[in-house]
């Protein structure tokens, strides 16, 4: 089972005070380009892995999506997103572990996931559970943490006497669990590398349209200085494919 760290009280409280949390899709500096990764969602049926507070779920449903799921573990997160949603906005929310997950087959269009899949053990075995429930040539689209952010035992940017920040990569090899001090101590992630996420992709059926690592943008930058440091190293990767 999926390490729950958002339904304990400290990391909740936290997460509540992020950007992201607060300003919904357009306080996520990734978005626009994830965005642009998406089919148009009218009439579509759509899945959301991860929902968390059911920004994209609404967004989604705004948009004309026929049908609009979203799944989580977080009985918090759940619990936000519904009431944000309003009882006409024709969205279900229900309870899932992604490390288990089970779907009908081609019950689904477009299955997305915004910075859920780096705390799933399995990949594999969740990407061929997403192939056989999409319907032919239906889309999944995701962000998770880029592997050069996940991969230092102690991530953290390193400053030199002159002030220069650099980001430490060890063990960027050696998959496996790593656990961090985020909002929270013992927040556990599932490094991979890019070349087995791909991989995984591709063994279970999928064609992959387009890869990118997130940078943000010099018009973003120019809004929000401190996203210069972003330049340094993807903090995301954005992956598009199709069934």
């Amino acid at each position: 089972m999926a390490q729950n760290i958002y339904d304990r009280e400290d990391f909740f409280a936290g997460y509540s005070q992020l950007g992201r949390s607060i300003e919904g899709l357009e306080g996520a500096a990734e978005w626009p380009a994830l965005c642009t990764m998406l089919p148009d969602v009218s009439g579509l049926r759509v899945l959301d892995l991860g929902c968390g507070f059911g920004w994209f779920c609404r967004w989604a449903s705004e948009h004309g999506a026929a049908q609009v799921l979203g799944l989580d573990l977080s009985e918090k997160m759940l619990a936000r997103a519904r009431a944000a949603a309003g009882p006409d906005a024709g969205i279900r929310y229900e309870t899932a572990d992604l490390d288990r997950l089970s779907l009908p087959q081609a019950s689904f269009d477009l299955v997305y996931s915004s910075l859920a899949l780096h705390y799933l053990e399995d990949v594999l075995r969740l990407f061929g559970t997403v192939h056989q429930a999409l319907s032919p040539g239906g889309h999944f689209v995701f962000s998770t943490e880029h592997p050069i952010f996940m991969a230092p035992t102690k991530p953290g940017w390193v400053i030199d006497a002159e002030g220069r920040k650099t980001w430490p990569v060890d063990q960027y090899l050696v998959e496996g669990p790593r656990s961090t001090d985020w909002l929270a101590k013992g927040v556990v992630k599932h490094h991979r590398t890019i070349g087995t996420t791909l991989n995984a992709l591709i063994r279970s059926g999928f064609t992959i349209d387009h890869v990118e690592e997130f940078r943000p943008t010099d018009a973003q930058i120019a809004a929000k200085p401190e996203l210069a440091e972003e330049l340094e190293r993807p903090m995301f990767l954005l992956v598009s494919a199709r069934r």
